[in-house]
């Protein structure tokens, strides 16, 4: 049976990224060696780098002066990481959920952080608007897609400080203006590679402004310097990485990934909205994610929910149970997952309401 993996995270990559990787690990470049056993001071191995860099540059026209970093920790470090190397005085937050609010937690052990808004009372089912930020903060930071509740900024935001981003869960899948951020970071386990690799895209003048004193490794001007190379890096995870990126250069770019994303989401929703059994969580339509949909089962069919998700589980939907925060269902959809996955989730809806 085909199996249609929807997993929130580590998720789906496209099966020629998967098959490559995993050459490479049998022989790297015809080296005789594993991708597992091999330094990464190789020479055979700074071209894969250099190369993953460009073309993070190319599809994200990154302008001149930022650096793309690819570091250890995942974004959860970042969330420490972002306020050590910017954060002098005062850092302004938006609250749209889970991974917002830890990165808020993190800040406020390096200075003032201000909430400029959030939406943690409606178990945040939208996200805010009509809200000021600062002056005089050092940065703004945002959380552009929100897996577990569904949520998603589609456009890049027009404030007048300097923009902070994790970007874990959308990178590659809408053009974005960098030029408005400072610093953009992302676990790699979504869009991009599997778990391992952090991507942080910094802004080289924005660092080496605070007074405090960072450690090494947490520096973001160290991994400027030594181009990732300070120390080992992930090099499985790296070289997936450039191999996704490839393939995103090869089927359009962030434009065609916007493009599928919309279509994808646009198809499961009108499926959600149509069904009388299903109902989506997120009260604001706008602000629905196009990467984690997210639903239930509708007030009266609630009794309903564990049968379904035996159903389809049974018909090779995979990870689509929602999160204990949310309840209900999840059907993650990255830029690797083909509509066809998608429809064969609708099928499953529209058969189980049939049978109901």
């Amino acid at each position: 049976m085909k199996k249609h993996n929807f997993n929130a995270g580590p998720s789906i990559l496209p099966r020629e990224v998967i098959e490559k990787t995993a050459q490479a690990i049998l022989d790297f470049n015809g080296s005789g060696l594993s991708l597992m056993e091999i330094s990464h001071r190789a020479k055979d191995f700074q071209p894969v780098v250099d190369e993953a860099v460009a073309l993070f540059k190319e599809l994200l026209n990154i302008p001149e002066g930022y650096s793309v970093l690819f570091l250890g920790g995942g974004a959860s470090l970042e969330f420490c990481m972002v306020p050590y190397n910017f954060l002098e005085k005062k850092a302004a937050y938006l609250n749209t959920g889970t991974w917002a609010k830890k990165a808020m937690k993190e800040a406020k052990a390096f200075g003032e952080v201000v909430e400029v808004a959030s939406s943690a009372d409606a178990n945040y089912t939208f996200i805010p608007k009509d809200y000021e930020v600062p002056a005089d903060v050092d940065y703004f930071h945002i959380t552009t897609n929100n897996t577990i509740y569904g949520t998603e900024l589609h456009a890049d935001l027009d404030v007048n400080v300097p923009m902070v981003a994790d970007m874990s869960s959308d990178i590659f899948s809408r053009p974005i203006d960098v030029s408005k951020y400072i610093c953009i970071y992302g676990g790699a386990q979504k869009n991009l590679a599997p778990a391992g690799v952090t991507f942080v895209i910094v802004k080289n003048d924005a660092v080496g402004k605070v007074s405090r004193y960072i450690p090494t490794m947490l520096n973001y001007q160290t991994h400027i310097e030594k181009g990732s190379m300070f120390n080992t890096p992930p090099v499985v995870p790296i070289y997936a990485a450039l191999q996704t990126l490839r393939w995103l250069k090869a089927q359009g770019g962030v434009e065609e990934m916007q493009r599928r994303a919309r279509q994808r989401a646009e198809m499961l929703y009108a499926e959600i909205d149509r069904n009388k059994l299903f109902r989506g969580t997120v009260t604001a339509v706008e602000d629905r994610s196009y990467m984690n949909i997210c639903f239930v089962m509708a007030d009266e069919y609630k009794d309903l929910e564990a049968d379904f998700l035996k159903f389809a589980t049974e018909k090779g939907m995979v990870g689509i149970k929602g999160h204990r925060s949310v309840g209900g269902f999840r059907a993650s959809c990255y830029n690797a997952m083909p509509v066809e996955s998608v429809q064969a989730l609708i099928d499953c809806m529209q058969e189980f309401e049939k049978n109901h």
